[in-house]
């Protein structure tokens, strides 16, 4: 006897419960919810904030007023820059929730129109990168390595006479 694995079947989306779950988590254990979310046309941010197509959110009860966790979007009041601004973020744009002061949490995958391209990109999307399906949840610059082979070698050498001012070890074998 199979399974059915029809979309009644397998019943609603689980992201709504575990991200309500992880944000009763860090809020009991006195950390701070951060939601990562995946930005286009359907989520109500600030546009200004918004980098590589993502935006960083707390929502901790501390930052926000109204906070509705619900199974279709999440909905809050907070201020960016001293004004207040209404956040709609629907619950499958939401790709990690994490507390800041450890990074435990979880990620989700990013929507599917996300991963094909969705057209409607927000206007402060780098050129280039619109569609782009690899997004990430903190970008750092890259250092390439070629930069660091045109460094001199350190000396090793302390300097004679101890001509900086600072006492200097010496080791006898």
């Amino acid at each position: 006897m199979s399974t059915p694995t029809t979309p009644e079947a397998q019943g609603t989306s689980t992201r709504p419960y575990l991200i309500r779950a992880l944000h009763d988590w860090c809020t009991d254990n006195g950390f701070t919810p951060y939601l990562a979310v995946y930005v286009d046309t359907h989520v109500q941010v600030p546009v200004e904030y918004v980098k590589n197509n993502e935006i960083v959110l707390n929502v901790s009860f501390e930052a926000t007023s109204g906070l509705s966790l619900g199974n279709e979007s999440i909905e809050f009041k907070a201020r960016f820059g001293g004004v207040a601004r209404h956040i709609v973020v629907p619950i499958d744009h939401v790709i990690a929730i994490y507390a800041r002061e450890n990074g435990q949490g979880m990620a989700f995958p990013v929507p599917t129109e996300a991963s094909a391209g969705d057209a409607g990109q927000p206007s402060s999307a780098p050129p280039g990168e619109a569609g782009s399906p690899s997004l990430r949840l903190a970008s750092t610059p890259v250092t390439q390595s070629a930069d660091l082979d045109d460094e001199p070698p350190p000396d090793d050498k302390p300097p004679a006479g101890g001509g900086s001012g600072r006492p200097a070890l010496k080791r006898i074998k």
